[in-house]
């Protein structure tokens, strides 16, 4: 299974003029069944939009501004840091949050949001049904009807109460009203083949970005200056006024697997030997993260998205450094936080190879006048508009 998502991957993400040099006889072959799959996923995304169109599905509203963060293909959009980055935001204006996830994959992302947020007023639930998750806190803590004049002045004996909810992969959770729609997008590979699933990665048409209020293209500092500006141009084709920004994963420090506690510099790497191991949407650009750092050499193992680690994945993993070993000397391997908090325990069974797990923050990258503080200023506008 691990070895087909790798090869439909590829496909994916390989333009069709570069089929019959990227793509093996066997991908090829695969071509044909997954562009009929694909015609059918586009018909089920029409139908399922028109009904909520035609009111014949109906979309549940809350009583707080609900605030959606989606993308348009699988994985590696930065949607997670995005959400953390908005928590904090609204904690710090005096607004308690509550993170919507679906927790998916024994909810690493979840676990992750818990720990970077503890000691703020973010609540997190998690849930398939995300209206009966938020309905559940809503009732448990209690919530403030905020108006256009009234939403970011904090009223500090109702700070614990919920004053908005983040949704978390949101864009295609059709079935909860939001107020305002960011979408993530990929700076190094936005669309891929720009087909639909399987075929593509996207999970809707390209159109569908006229429904953001805000676009953020992430790993814009890993992307060219010529591959950001053609981001830039289709983005303002499907709709002229549409904000954008752009941010990057910034490394900030590591620790050791089993002590979350002990903090690490990134001087720590420098001039080892290191094997990247990942099961993220988007590895390069956490492969990238680490080049960056200044450790000597560098190799990669990458899995499938959420993918959970057994036994034989270890072994897969200690083979690989014990080649290093030879090869260079003693390695280290360094790991993300999604694939720590995933399995936490089973990556212990790597002694005495040291595991390191690389913590990073989401930055705003200040171009063309977007800086974090105006990001922060539109949205407190939009936000109050749609309260008005």
């Amino acid at each position: 299974m691990e070895i087909l998502r790798r090869l439909v991957n590829q496909i994916a993400y390989t333009p069709p003029f570069k089929r019959l040099s990227n793509l093996s006889t066997l991908q090829l072959s695969f071509i044909p069944v997954l562009s009929f799959a694909s015609s059918f996923y586009r018909l089920a995304v029409f139908l399922r939009h028109s009904l909520y169109h035609l009111a014949l599905l109906r979309r549940r509203r809350l009583p707080v501004p609900v605030i959606s963060v989606g993308n348009l293909t699988w994985g590696g959009n930065g949607k997670t840091p995005m959400v953390e980055f908005l928590a904090r935001w609204l904690a710090d204006s005096g607004i308690s949050p509550l993170i919507l996830s679906r927790g998916y994959a024994g909810g690493d992302e979840a676990k992750m949001l818990q720990r970077h947020l503890f000691g703020t007023t973010a609540k997190i639930g998690v849930g398939a049904n995300r209206a009966a998750t938020a309905a559940s806190f809503l009732e448990r803590h209690g919530y403030i009807v905020s108006h256009c004049g009234s939403f970011f002045n904090s009223n500090h004996s109702e700070l614990d109460k919920i004053g908005a909810a983040i949704l978390d992969d949101g864009m295609q959770h059709l079935s909860l009203w939001r107020d305002l729609e960011i979408i993530m997008v990929n700076g190094m590979m936005p669309w891929g083949n720009q087909k639909l699933l399987p075929l593509g990665p996207l999970r809707e048409p390209l159109t569908a970005l006229r429904r953001a209020d805000v676009v953020v293209v992430h790993h814009a500092d890993l992307a060219s200056d010529h591959d950001i500006n053609v981001i830039e141009s289709t983005l303002q084709k499907l709709k002229e006024t549409l904000p954008i920004f752009f941010t990057r994963m910034a490394p900030s420090y590591f620790f050791k697997v089993g002590n979350t506690s002990c903090k690490l510099p990134l001087r720590t790497v420098h001039n080892m030997v290191v094997l990247c191991v990942s099961a993220i949407g988007f590895a390069d650009a956490f492969v990238q993260g680490v080049e960056r750092i200044g450790p000597l050499y560098v190799d990669r193992l990458d899995f499938s998205d959420h993918h959970l680690f057994e036994a034989k994945d270890v072994e897969m993993i200690r083979a690989r450094l014990q080649k290093l070993q030879a090869e260079f000397g003693w390695p280290i391997a360094v790991i993300t936080e999604k694939d720590y908090d995933r399995e936490p325990e089973i990556l212990k069974l790597l002694d005495p190879f040291e595991v390191l797990v690389l913590c990073s923050e989401l930055q705003i990258i200040p171009r063309k006048g977007c800086t974090e503080d105006s990001y922060k200023m539109l949205l407190r506008q939009l936000l109050q508009a749609k309260l008005s």
